[in-house]
C-alpha cells in the first residue's frame, strides 16, 4: 500500500467521528495497539528531541525498505507514533522523503494538539525523514 493510500485510510477512520473526544479515544486505541518497543531500543540516541513526553523511535533498513518501531510514555503521543509508523514504515527512503503528510491537516490533528505536542509531532516527522535521508545516502 502506498503512503497516500495509508493516509487516506486513516483519514476515513477519523472521519467517522465528529467529536474530538472520540478522535482522542481512537488515538489512544491506536497507541495501545502499538507493540511495545524492546528495551534495548529505549536508548538516548533513539529519544526524539523536541517532544515534551518521552518518544523513542527505532529505524531499521533492509532490502531498500525502512521499518520503524516506536513508543512513548504518553498515551495520545503513542497514538501519534502509531499513525506515523503505519504510514511511513515499510517504504523506501525516497518514498518517505517525497511524502506529503497531508493526513495531519485532514484529520484536524494539528489544531487539536497542544503546542508542545504539535512540536513533538513535527520533531517525530523530522526524525523519520532524517533516518530516510541517512539510509538513502548509505544506499
Amino acid at each position: 500500500m502506498t503512503i497516500n493510500e495509508q493516509q487516506d485510510n486513516i483519514i476515513e477512520e477519523f472521519a467517522v467521528f465528529d467529536d474530538w473526544m472520540d478522535k482522542y479515544a481512537l488515538l489512544i486505541d491506536l497507541g495501545n495497539s502499538l507493540p511495545d518497543l524492546d528495551e534495548k531500543y529505549k536508548t538516548e540516541s533513539n529519544l526524539i528531541e523536541g517532544c515534551q513526553s518521552r518518544v523513542w523511535l527505532q529505524a531499521d533498513y533492509a532490502d531498500g525498505i525502512i521499518t520503524f518501531q516506536g513508543e512513548s510514555d504518553a498515551v495520545i503521543v503513542k497514538g501519534i507514533v502509531s499513525l506515523l509508523i503505519t504510514i511511513l514504515s515499510g517504504h523506501t527512503p525516497k518514498e518517505i522523503l517525497d511524502a506529503d503528510l497531508y493526513f495531519i491537516e485532514k484529520i484536524g490533528l494539528k489544531e487539536h494538539l497542544s503546542p508542545t505536542r504539535s512540536n513533538g509531532l513535527v520533531a517525530m516527522v523530522k526524525q523519520m525523514r532524517m533516518y530516510a535521508l541517512a539510509f538513502q545516502v548509505k544506499g
